[in-house]
């Protein structure tokens, strides 16, 4: 089977690629994470000019994409150059609100770059399960007032619209009762305690106290399994495109690094460990294909599809960034070399939304359910 991009697809690759090397080096991703905010508008709204928003929402939603295989391209490209923009957390949002509806106007202003959303669903003590969710939502008169509280939710402190799940019924474990919202960002009742994340990434935890909401969906569990579905699949092919990086970059390294005469590269035990390296990616890149080819399947063939990659790509990823640290020797963990922010947002993606342990049994769990 050719797996290869469509024509219009590695068109909008190879612009996203130019743009990285071009305006995105090392240098001004360190500059953008350190800063105050943490992401920079002048990027996201040049980002958003050349369309790659856009790219993550389909036609129905205004934007042009929107497929596995759409969401694929950008954050593949996202991971090569280290991105830092709020990436994640529109796409999340975003799907949230064109599958509850009613919200055109605003996804309209999120593919143009002038607005920005944060999908705060995960509590601290959820552990991952989607339907632990403790923040509760009461009717006063025609509003609607949420309390609770929300967990390292991505850039939410960039964010002009969040995206928040709430409980109008039911106790926490319950996938029935759990509602979908939007709060303004700076409401009343509402606080973000925001912090820079170890990968250079930034999130915040979210505190609502009585804060202001509008309904989006009365029956949100099914739309929260599809926005995080779609941002695993994300995750999934960040995780490649850094683990194809580290592969190239560890390459180079033992093609100019000398010992006793020659480069290291030429030692037969370095070359069987880049093998297993080599291998195990193309293994977990098959992995994050059959996730973006199974994101718009039915609820049980996408769900271990998803649940499977993520597996993957978190084993592959522990092993690939131990690879190219331990081949690089202590360079490996300097400030300097690229190759450590990149092993640092790899093991951070494998604790995003579900780490191994988690999707390996709700894999198996899902297998169980079906047969």
């Amino acid at each position: 089977m050719d797996f290869s991009y469509s024509e219009d697809r590695q068109m909008v690759a190879d612009i996203l690629a130019r743009y990285v090397q071009q305006r995105y080096p090392m240098e001004t991703r360190h500059r953008i994470s350190g800063s105050g905010m943490g992401w920079s508008p002048d990027h996201w709204a040049a980002l958003a000019e050349m369309g790659i928003a856009g790219m993550l929402f389909p036609q129905t939603g205004g934007g042009f994409g929107g497929g596995g295989f759409d969401i694929a391209l950008v954050f593949d490209q996202i991971g090569r150059g280290l991105i830092v923009e709020p990436f994640l957390g529109v796409l999340m949002a975003g799907h949230a609100l064109i599958l509850a509806g009613g919200q055109e106007e605003l996804v309209g202003e999120v593919i143009a770059g002038t607005k920005l959303l944060a999908f705060a669903h995960e509590e601290a003590d959820s552990r991952y399960d989607p339907a632990a969710i403790s923040c509760v939502a009461r009717k006063a008169g025609d509003d609607w007032m949420l309390t609770g509280g929300k967990a390292v939710v991505p850039q939410v402190q960039a964010a002009d619209r969040i995206v928040v799940s709430a409980r109008i019924s039911g106790s926490a474990g319950e996938a029935a009762g759990i509602s979908l919202f939007l709060v303004e960002a700076g409401c009343a009742g509402l606080s973000v305690r925001a912090y820079p994340m170890i990968d250079g990434g930034r999130g915040g935890e979210l505190a609502l106290a009585g804060a202001r909401a509008t309904l989006l969906s009365d029956n949100g569990f099914a739309i929260i399994e599809q926005a995080i579905a779609a941002g695993t699949v994300a995750l999934c092919w960040e995780a490649i495109g850094i683990m194809d990086e580290l592969k190239a970059q560890t390459l180079e390294y033992l093609r100019t690094r000398t010992q006793f005469g020659a480069p290291i590269g030429k030692f037969q035990a370095l070359q069987h460990r880049m093998a297993t390296v080599a291998l195990e990616i193309e293994q977990a890149r098959s992995a994050a294909i059959n996730a973006a080819a199974a994101l718009e399947s039915d609820h049980a063939v996408r769900e271990r599809a998803v649940s499977a990659a993520k597996y993957t790509i978190g084993r592959v990823g522990t092993l690939v960034a131990e690879e190219a640290i331990q081949l690089h020797g202590g360079i490996g963990m300097t400030w300097e070399l690229p190759l450590s922010h990149y092993a640092k947002r790899l093991t951070m993606i494998g604790h995003q939304l579900g780490d191994e342990d988690y999707h390996l049994e709700r894999f198996a769990s899902l297998g169980r359910a079906v047969a």
